[in-house]
């Protein structure tokens, strides 16, 4: 049985160079192309792939973790592969939620690629080893766990934000933000900003 794929990367060049090395199987056979999630879905909808290779990055618009959500709404919706280059727990953690059913590294072996697309076709999980040792690693953390609204202020205070802007850009107070904060900064054992940021990139909680 041939497998149908559709690629969903927003550089030609990527998805010129993973759709050769698909192609060079003969139970893999790439039916589609996508730029972007709008994209993805029309192809997906008009070609009905068995499974969708998804990056992260899709440019300036909606992300590959809304475009794996809005394929997996599809009924009948494909199996979606993450391949990427990230690997911080909040990627992989979004990625699962949104309903992807693996999750690859963009310097996998092909091999590794080609199991994994079977797997996923075939309703199994598929990870890459890092990914699957930070899900390890967080499931055993006596640490507790950051919740989504706290990731997204670590994410925010990696770019630079201070309590004020972090009150604009997440419609609450500045209170709200101090509050957030005292509970990260005891989460991470951390007291300062950038030792928030320093524990949060080096426990893969958020990339940079």
């Amino acid at each position: 049985m041939t497998l149908r794929l559709v690629l969903v990367d927003d550089h030609p060049v990527v998805r010129a160079g993973v759709r050769a090395l698909i192609e060079s199987r003969d139970d893999l056979q790439v039916v589609g192309e996508a730029a972007d999630a709008a994209e993805a879905v029309r192809v997906v909808q008009a070609q009905h792939p068995d499974v969708v290779l998804m990056d992260l990055s899709l440019g300036d618009g909606v992300g590959g973790i809304e475009a794996t959500a809005r394929l997996r709404a599809l009924e009948p919706g494909p199996a979606v592969l993450v391949l990427t280059t990230y690997d911080s727990e909040s990627d992989i953690l979004r990625a699962l939620d949104a309903g992807a059913a693996g999750y690859l590294l963009k310097d996998a072996p092909p091999e590794q690629l080609f199991a994994g697309i079977h797997a996923v076709a075939n309703g199994e999980p598929a990870l890459a080893p890092s990914v699957a040792g930070v899900l390890m690693r967080r499931a055993a953390s006596p640490q507790p766990r950051m919740t989504e609204r706290e990731v997204e202020v670590l994410e925010l205070l990696a770019d630079g934000l201070g309590n004020r802007e972090l009150a604009k850009a997440l419609f609450v107070s500045e209170a709200t933000v101090k509050s957030h904060l005292s509970h990260i900064y005891a989460k991470l054992g951390v007291d300062t900003r950038a030792g928030a940021v320093a524990a949060a990139i080096e426990q893969r909680i958020i990339r940079r």
